[in-house]
């Protein structure tokens, strides 16, 4: 009886571990308020309505960790601005010395 116990308790943990990590990084199930500065933004992904996402959101990236942010908010729109002029920014030389080299 005490195995069956145990055997229970550890297959509720795993479960409950799987289905936390799953869900913060792959579906918000309900926006956080923390504005975060552009410096520790590493990316976004762009969260649609569907079959088991509930709400429409932005995904932040940071290190080890995701926020899931209102698009409708300004300050979750000046993150994704400020991530794309980084982005921009980081490609354009990049570019620009490909097609030197390939001309």
């Amino acid at each position: 009886m005490e195995g069956h116990k145990v055997y229970l308790l550890t297959s509720l943990l795993v479960l409950m571990t799987f289905t936390g990590r799953t869900q913060s990084a792959s579906c918000c199930l309900r926006y956080h308020d923390i504005k975060l500065p552009c410096q520790r933004l590493l990316g976004y992904t762009i969260q649609s309505m569907g079959k088991s996402c509930d709400i429409n959101a932005v995904i932040f990236h940071l290190p080890g960790w995701f926020v899931c942010a209102d698009p409708s908010r300004n300050w979750t729109q000046r993150g994704m601005r400020c991530i794309d002029e980084r982005r921009r920014k980081s490609r354009g030389p990049k570019q620009a010395n490909m097609t030197a080299a390939a001309a």
